[in-house]
């Protein structure tokens, strides 16, 4: 499923410049991103990207919120480097594949005519963009940041796969709610929101 090529055609450059390059872009001008950088068979930036915002997102989480991650044999920056490991290396590259698979199978019935599953699978990557700030422990910025993300997503859909934004969003509801929703914690955000207002 994980392609990578040497020369993209239309696909993203590598390196740590160029993920803040389309982490800006993506933010500031995501139509416009969608259309022009999102490359067939071109997964790796994708890849790296999604990575870099977990990375950042668990590693804010680890500085700004007491007690994370469980501790291991009483080793407590040895546990905190072993759980972000696990969540950069091992969650988010399998998250984002299972995720571009169901968004996959989703798409069929609304979408006959779309672009490849690796296609798919930069549209989730990179529309994690805003969870780069999903690790601050304040609610409206976590939920703010998953409904800007679920957008991407929806945006993403539309445009990369050619349909309409009803469509987008309805195949995208369920793969938002799982990345965004469980993953970077957004349904706990607006909980503790609706809480806080005495709504629930």
């Amino acid at each position: 499923m994980t392609q990578w090529i040497e020369n993209p055609t239309g696909g993203r450059d590598r390196g740590p410049r160029a993920v803040a390059r389309a982490w800006f872009e993506v933010l500031t001008r995501p139509h416009r991103f969608f259309r022009s950088a999102v490359a067939e068979g071109d997964q790796a930036p994708g890849l790296a990207f999604a990575m870099s915002v977990v990375m950042v997102e668990e590693l804010t989480r680890y500085l700004l919120v007491a007690d994370p991650y469980p501790v291991v044999g009483g080793q407590e920056i040895l546990s905190a480097a072993l759980w972000l490991g696990i969540a950069v290396l091992l969650v988010a590259p399998a998250a984002l594949h299972l995720t571009a698979a169901l968004q996959t199978v989703l798409l069929m019935p609304f979408v006959p005519d779309r672009g490849g599953i690796s296609q798919t699978v930069q549209i989730i990557a990179y529309s994690t963009a805003p969870c780069v700030f999903a690790g601050i422990p304040i609610p409206e910025v976590r939920a703010i940041t998953g409904i800007y993300g679920a957008f991407l997503l929806g945006l993403g859909i539309a445009t990369v796969h050619d349909t309409s934004s009803g469509r987008a969003a309805l195949a995208s509801a369920l793969p938002a709610a799982i990345v965004f929703g469980y993953g970077f914690r957004t349904f706990a955000a607006v909980e503790t929101l609706l809480r806080q207002w005495y709504i629930i």
